[in-house]
């Protein structure tokens, strides 16, 4: 079995990279205009689906209308509000609450994109990544790993808790093509891997990328399946 080096000296945050090194607040949605898609359509598909989701975190989660509310520490509540504006259009759709990261788990469909917003639940702050968040055993980090042609993003990542918030440790870009058929798995708690369908031409059908941590880095290492 062939396997390949990849870069993994120093891991930066790309500046294209969905997630954010300080967090941000919550959206406000200006200009509202067209938004390109049925938004009954949209609500009459997607809603009663998260309302299963809501019930189990209720009350601390709930839906009114185009508002989803999540109550943050301090009695305060956080609103998300989806935004039909275009090319700017944008939606949220609960999906859970994660108590080792402390923070709420909600699906993001944009104009031609899809993301996951996470929403700390003691500062209300907001991050991005593009795929859901995988913890390790030991529950120290957390990893994704997205394979995508929208966007073309490619790429398995680890990230820590840091003060509250999401902090970077890693990431290398995945050999891969297709529409999310990745899958991610950690080894132990400093190993984790992303097998996802590989770039047509190569020998195998699938390519396997796998992080190890050494010290303060992560070695990455990729192999044919």
């Amino acid at each position: 079995m062939l396997v390949r080096l990849l870069c993994l000296a120093t891991l930066l945050l790309p500046v294209s990279a969905l997630a954010q090194a300080m967090g941000e607040e919550a959206k406000v949605c200006n200009d509202v205009g067209l938004s390109g898609f049925d938004y009954d359509e949209y609500r009459a598909r997607e809603w009663p689906q998260e309302a299963q989701r809501i019930k189990g975190d209720a009350p601390n989660v709930a839906r009114q209308d185009n508002r989803l509310r999540l109550e943050i520490d301090g009695g305060k509540v956080v609103d998300l509000y989806d935004c039909l504006n275009g090319d700017g259009s944008y939606g949220y759709l609960y999906e859970r609450y994660d108590g080792p990261g402390g923070f709420y788990v909600v699906g993001t469909p944009a104009y031609e994109d899809f993301y996951y917003t996470l929403v700390m639940k003691k500062t209300g702050k907001t991050f991005a990544i593009p795929a859901l968040p995988v913890w390790s055993p030991d529950r120290s980090r957390f990893a994704y790993a997205v394979c995508t042609l929208l966007n073309a993003r490619a790429q398995i990542a680890v990230m820590g808790m840091v003060g509250g918030q999401p902090k970077l440790q890693g990431e290398v870009p995945l050999p891969c093509i297709s529409l999310g058929g990745c899958r991610i798995v950690w080894e132990s708690n400093t190993v984790v891997s992303a097998d996802c369908h590989a770039h047509p031409g190569q020998a195998s059908s699938r390519e396997l990328v796998r992080l190890t941590r050494q010290g303060e880095s992560w070695m990455a290492t990729t192999s044919n399946r």
